[in-house]
C-alpha cells in the first residue's frame, strides 16, 4: 500500500511541476526507487530474492542513474548552444518568417520556447523555421 501512495503522489507531483522531459525523468527515477525500496522491504525472508534478479535489479538501477545524469548534461549542453547562438545573432539584420517584422537585433533571451529576439525598434521575432537571419546592412556616407 506504500508503493502506491507513493507512486500517486510523485505523479501529483509531476503534473502540477514543470512539464519539461526533466522533471519526468526525476519521477521515474524516484518511482522506480520507491518500488525498489518496497520490493526488498516486503519480500519474504523465507525466500529472498535470487541473487540474479537482484543483481539484474541493481544493473538496472545504476542504468537509470546514469541515463538521469546523461539528461541533465545533454540539457546543460543545448543550453550552452542555444547561448553561443544567440549571442552571435546581436548585431544582425533579421526578418519574421512571415516578413512582417525585420530590423537590428539588439538582444536575445532564451526560454523554454526557444530563442526571442529583440530588435532595436522594440519587436520581438521569435527564432524560428523561416526566420531569416543575415548581416546589418553597413552604413556609409553618400559624400565624398
Amino acid at each position: 500500500m506504500t508503493a502506491v501512495s507513493g507512486v500517486t503522489g510523485t505523479n501529483a507531483t509531476t503534473q502540477s511541476g514543470s512539464t519539461g522531459s526533466g522533471s519526468n525523468v526525476t519521477a521515474d527515477y524516484n518511482t522506480f526507487l520507491q518500488l525498489l525500496i518496497t520490493q526488498l522491504k516486503n519480500q519474504d525472508p523465507t525466500n529472498p530474492v535470487d541473487n540474479t534478479e537482484q543483481i539484474a535489479q541493481l544493473a538496472s538501477f545504476s542504468a537509470v542513474e546514469q541515463q538521469t545524469q546523461t539528461n541533465q548534461k545533454l540539457d546543460l549542453l543545448l543550453t550552452y548552444a542555444g547561448l553561443d547562438k544567440a549571442s552571435s545573432m546581436i548585431g544582425k539584420q533579421i526578418t519574421s518568417a512571415d516578413g512582417e517584422v525585420s530590423g537590428i537585433v539588439q538582444s536575445v533571451s532564451l526560454g523554454d520556447d526557444g530563442l526571442v529576439a529583440t530588435l532595436t525598434s522594440g519587436d520581438t521575432v521569435t527564432v524560428t523555421s523561416g526566420v531569416q537571419i543575415a548581416d546589418a546592412p553597413s552604413e556609409t556616407s553618400s559624400g565624398t
